[in-house]
Order: C-alpha cells, then sequence, then structure tokens
C-alpha cells in the first residue's frame, strides 16, 4: 500500500469537534501505527472579513466546511471501523454511511492535498482576487512563496495600500493591454 493508492474522504462530526476529532484521530493513528494506511488530515480553512460593533474590521480564520474533516487514506472496512468509533464522528459522507472518495476536480475545488499546477506570477504582476474575503479586488504581486503555494497582494482596501496572503488558487493574472506592453518596451 502507498500514498498513490490513497484517496480523499470525508468524515461528518459533531458542530465543534473538527479538532477534537483530528486529534483523536492522529492518536488513533499513532497508536494503531495506521501511518500506511492514513496520511493526511486536514479541517480547511479560509479568512474571512467580518465586521465588529465598532466597526473595525478584521480578517478572521474559519472553517471552510464546518463540521467536517478530511482524510486522505486507503479504505478498508478496520479503517472505517475505527474512525467511525472515534468520539465525535457520526460516521462518513457517502450512500448508508459507507465512504465515498471525492473526484480529483472535488479535491482541487476543495484546496485540499499537492496542487502540482505551475504558477505564471512574478513581482509587478496584477492580479485579481476570485475568492476570500477579498473577492474581486485587484493589486500588485509583492512576493510569490513557491513551497506555502502563496502570493503577497498589495491591494487598495478602504481607501488604504494593504498587503494581503493568498493562496496560488484564489487570484488570476490580469493580462496587460497591448499598449501598456509598448509603453514597457
Amino acid at each position: 500500500m502507498s500514498i498513490e493508492e490513497a484517496k480523499w474522504y470525508v468524515i461528518h462530526t459533531y458542530s465543534g469537534y473538527e479538532a477534537m476529532v483530528k486529534d483523536s484521530l492522529e492518536k488513533l493513528i499513532e497508536n494503531n501505527n495506521l501511518q500506511e494506511n492514513i496520511f493526511e488530515i486536514q479541517i480547511p480553512m479560509e479568512e474571512t472579513l467580518e465586521e465588529k460593533a465598532n466597526g473595525k474590521k478584521k480578517v478572521v480564520e474559519r472553517k471552510k466546511f464546518p463540521c467536517y474533516v478530511f482524510l486522505k487514506m486507503i479504505y478498508s472496512n478496520d479503517i472505517w471501523y475505527l474512525v467511525t468509533n472515534t468520539r465525535g464522528v457520526t460516521g462518513f459522507v457517502g450512500p448508508q454511511g459507507r465512504p465515498l472518495p471525492l473526484t480529483d476536480e472535488e479535491v482541487v475545488r476543495m484546496g485540499l492535498g499537492e496542487d502540482h499546477s505551475v504558477v505564471d506570477l512574478k513581482e509587478g504582476d496584477e492580479v485579481q482576487i476570485l475568492s476570500g474575503p477579498l473577492e474581486s479586488f485587484t493589486g500588485k504581486v509583492l512576493s510569490v512563496n513557491e513551497a506555502a503555494k502563496k502570493i503577497l497582494v498589495n491591494v487598495t482596501m478602504f481607501g488604504r495600500s494593504t498587503d494581503v496572503e493568498v493562496e496560488f488558487f484564489q487570484v488570476k493574472k490580469i493580462n496587460v493591454s497591448v499598449e501598456e506592453s509598448e509603453t514597457k518596451i
């Protein structure tokens, strides 16, 4: 068995139990030597812009999918039994509580796992933010972090120039018009 055979599965948890379930599953993996069967556990998070009572805005991190934990694993009946009997787990997402693996498209759309796409961005490029609290904002790329798959972008927000960190999949490069490119030559 190898990680190439592993697929992403979704488990449903009680509300607010996601972190506890993740910790319990990590202990389960360690105690039962399941490193060859369960490779990764994720609770996808996203940054959102929240307005406080005093009118100030603050960026906070929230769960993208409350009540769900994602597992990259090789499915077996034994694994199913161990995972579904973990405290806080209500079951796998799938028909009759039997796991249904996510498709490759769903994995990319949910921001799970490795994205092997090559990003054609460099410092100074203009980008548009496609998702998250700053959706539809445009800005200039300040730096590209290939290892973390993140980009530092300078946007103008509420009349102020602000640097924000976004993930590769959250931005698209804005094509420079022919006139602008001619003036740069």
